[in-house]
């Protein structure tokens, strides 16, 4: 009798742990479905709206030929509906020649071309170049000469000035090709396609393979 009480005793404690640590099964979870994604090409020579971030001049001995400037678009860059070149996305160009303001109403002059953007961690070429030059009147400053004589040697001209905000059009130099997801929201960023990233630009002219991945202006 006392033994049989002594053996209840000590299976008691055994089932309620076993109750206590019991968990429901949770019910399977369905993974979300994959989007079906598709290639989108942007052409060589697209257009690209860059700006410069800060306002360039011939003014001063800041710049000189072969100074690089910080630049970003100013528009997204759209193919197929799909937003391809964000708009804001950063890059650089170079003071390829200067001159900075005379006598005699001489202006100022400058020109600049369009190098890359950072696209996705990848340099991608651009090509384009915009020529500025400062306000002046030289044609009526040497006929002054004539009449007044070396007064007019005191007469300058204005400073080159490229503005942050002017819009200066570059473009691309290759055909990129991005990755987009299939949707009805059409407006959705591109991605870089870049090996060994599935979801990442093709370098053209690879046609199949996927390869490693890498503003513009006409002259006013």
């Amino acid at each position: 009798m006392k033994i049989a009480f002594a053996m209840a005793l000590l299976a008691a404690p055994t089932a309620l742990y076993a109750q206590t640590v019991a968990v429901p099964v949770p019910e399977a979870v369905v993974p979300a479905a994959v989007p079906a994604m598709r290639k989108v090409v942007l052409s060589p020579n697209t257009e690209v709206v860059v700006t410069p971030n800060d306002t360039l001049t011939t003014k001063g001995k800041a710049l000189k030929t072969g100074s690089k400037f910080k630049m970003a678009t100013v528009l997204d860059v759209m193919q197929d509906g799909y937003v391809m070149i964000p708009k804001g996305t950063v890059g650089e160009g170079t003071v390829t020649w200067m001159t900075n303001k005379g006598s005699f109403g001489k202006s100022g002059k400058m020109e600049v071309s369009f190098d890359w953007l950072d696209l996705s961690g990848r340099r991608i070429p651009l090509t384009g170049n915009f020529r500025q030059e400062g306000e002046g009147n030289t044609g009526a400053t040497v006929g002054a000469v004539v009449a007044v004589g070396v007064f007019s040697a005191f007469v300058t001209g204005r400073s080159a000035t490229i503005a942050n905000g002017l819009q200066l059009r570059a473009r691309t130099v290759e055909p990129l090709t991005f990755e987009v997801p299939e949707s009805s929201a059409r407006v959705i960023t591109g991605t870089l396609m870049s090996a060994p990233v599935a979801a990442q630009v093709v370098s053209a002219p690879v046609a199949a393979a996927v390869s490693t991945p890498a503003a513009v202006s006409g002259t006013h």
